[in-house]
């Protein structure tokens, strides 16, 4: 398929591919506070590819000094001419020699204009530097670019095209941390209006990102989410035998089962006992005894693989998942339920591992042995909805309500597509449309949370605040231990009324309810950067850090913290601060 076949990092450094996001094994909450995230990148994605034409010409063609004039002047006698004058008209001739491409000469003019320039004309000093800079670079000569850009930031700390310059020959020299603070400097000062530099920043804190969390990752200590997250998680599937409750057959076996052997398996059963942990919430216990089943060779041998897998996914262990879901994905005896949610959940797991091509084949693996089965599809949609593939992604959501009229989960996620892609698309009409589609769903299905949810999603980006305020209301009602929605609710907030002390409140809420919710932490970050409290912010990303339930998702917080880190070291060398709410 086309979009999944795009390289994983672009070349221009265009930033994160739409699916980048971390989209948490097809947890249907996290979709939506993906989407959010998505908005602000696609609004620098439809940016992109304007104009950003380079400067590659030096400066001082606008100074007096130039033209027909300046030639005159150099015609001149030259001891009629001051020093400086000597100086700008070496640079002049230098510019000339860049125009023509002749750069060695050009240096050589520069480097007689800065032996000449009296060494109190800084403001001239310091062009001429950046000149021979420029020259330099057209060379790629990165380490005598980085010198002379230095001594001219020296001389005018706040010289923007110097500072840029330097920024991109450390990127050159790979010098990540010095050209972050450089470009971060730039953006700024030019308050965050040039695409260029925005862009440079943004591929250096992604790449700086993804080091840092590749090694975080490895070595983290493996760790269970929230009940609450678990549940939501296990809710998005309907068709899948593992999650389901027990059954009375399964209690007790033996009356179902009279042929002996199997008897005395199922009293000591590991997996009938990880099913009956599973349903007092005492989640840690279950990769345990799915263990004890797997490695008796039990009767339930595939189920006990699959929820084992299913957990070490939950506490983002994918190594230890990959072998058991290949496992059962290959037993070819097995129930095809239990097949089609391993391959729905390795080809999530692929996703979240940036591996679309593979994510996709087992999508399409799992509806060809399961053609009926609802969960392929809404997953599906889900991935192709990250993989913007929104017209797939709504026959997708279409095939799953065919299957099960009552999923509201999917007609809600198939109006956020359809509103996703009109907003995009620029088309009111289809917006509307959208809309009324939200509205549909929240009557059939008024007890549907997530319908609510990104119905207040649209809303809020359609600027209609207080209606939003409400849906997140409904949600709370209806869910009111679900802490991703008190964050977005403290969100809108701060967009609507610019009420920083309500929206913290609100997002403080949400840690109370789950004090594991990374996206708590991670917003709490983000507004504490706005506030200008930049320690508190790189504190709060910290936690989001050892939160994070993939590499992917660490590497986004990791670059959010260097950002606040390289702001700090910014307002410490040039008392540049970027604007604060």
């Amino acid at each position: 398929i086309m979009a999944a076949s795009k390289p994983v990092e672009p070349q221009s450094g265009t930033g994160l591919p739409r699916w980048q996001l971390a989209l948490l094994v097809g947890t249907p909450i996290v979709l939506g506070v993906g989407a959010v995230y998505l908005w602000n990148r696609s609004r620098t994605k439809e940016r992109q590819g304007k104009g950003t034409g380079e400067r590659k010409t030096p400066e001082g063609s606008a100074s007096p000094v130039q033209g027909q004039d300046g030639a005159a002047r150099a015609n001149r006698e030259q001891e009629n001419m001051s020093p400086l004058d000597r100086a700008q008209a070496a640079k002049n001739k230098g510019n000339k020699y860049f125009k023509a491409g002749k750069y060695e000469n050009a240096i050589q003019c520069y480097t007689e204009a800065i032996s000449l320039c009296p060494g109190e004309q800084k403001a001239d000093l310091s062009t001429f530097y950046q000149n021979r800079a420029a020259a330099y670079e057209q060379q790629m000569k990165w380490t005598e670019v980085v010198q002379d850009c230095s001594q001219a930031v020296e001389m005018n700390p706040r010289y923007v095209k110097a500072l840029f310059r330097r920024a991109k020959a450390l990127e050159k020299l790979d010098n990540k941390k010095e050209c972050l603070e450089d470009v971060t400097a730039v953006c700024i000062l030019e308050a965050f209006q040039n695409q260029q530099s925005m862009l440079l920043a943004d591929k250096v804190l992604k790449q700086l990102g993804k080091e840092k969390a590749k090694e975080k990752y490895k070595n983290r200590e493996p760790m269970m989410p929230s009940p609450q997250f678990i549940k939501s998680y296990f809710s998005s599937f309907t068709d899948d035998i593992i999650s389901q409750p027990l059954q009375k057959g399964e209690k007790k076996d033996e009356d179902k089962d009279k042929e002996g052997e199997a008897a005395e398996v199922t009293e000591s059963s590991g997996y009938l006992k990880a099913k009956q942990y599973m349903e007092e919430e005492n989640y840690d216990k279950i990769i345990s005894e799915c263990t004890k089943e797997i490695e008796s060779g039990g009767r339930y041998t595939a189920e006990a693989l699959l929820l084992r897998a299913t957990f070490y996914l939950l506490i983002g262990n994918a190594t230890a998942a990959q072998p058991d879901l290949d496992r059962v994905i290959n037993m070819q005896d097995a129930n095809v339920k239990l097949r089609a949610n391993a391959l729905i959940k390795r080809g999530s797991m692929y996703m979240q591992q940036q591996q679309p091509l593979l994510s996709t084949q087992d999508f399409n693996m799992a509806a060809e042995i399961d053609t009926r089965n609802p969960d392929v599809y809404h997953h599906r949609g889900q991935l192709k909805i990250l993989l913007d593939q929104v017209d797939e992604a709504v026959g997708d959501f279409d095939e799953c309500i065919l299957l099960r009229p009552d999923s509201a989960l999917a007609q809600a996620q198939k109006c956020f597509a359809l509103y996703r892609q009109a907003y995009t698309g620029n088309n009111p009409a289809q917006v509307q449309t959208a809309m009324d589609g939200f509205e549909d769903v929240i009557r059939r299905f008024p007890k549907c949370a997530e319908g609510y949810a990104l119905y207040a999603q649209a809303l809020t980006d359609q600027q209609q605040f207080g209606k939003a305020d409400e849906m997140y209301d409904k949600c709370i009602e209806l869910e009111p231990d679900n802490a991703t929605t008190y964050v977005h609710k403290g969100l809108l907030q701060l967009q609507w009324k610019q009420d920083l002390d309500l929206g913290l409140d609100l997002i403080s809420k949400a840690i109370e309810i789950d004090n594991k919710c990374d996206f708590a932490y991670e917003t709490m970050g983000t507004i504490e950067v706005q506030r200008g409290n930049l320690d508190k912010a790189i504190d709060m990303f910290n936690k989001a850090i050892n939160l994070a339930k993939s590499e992917m998702e660490m590497a986004h917080l990791y670059s959010l913290c260097d950002a606040a880190y390289a702001q700090t070291e910014v307002a410490r060398k040039y008392g540049l601060k970027p604007p604060t709410l």
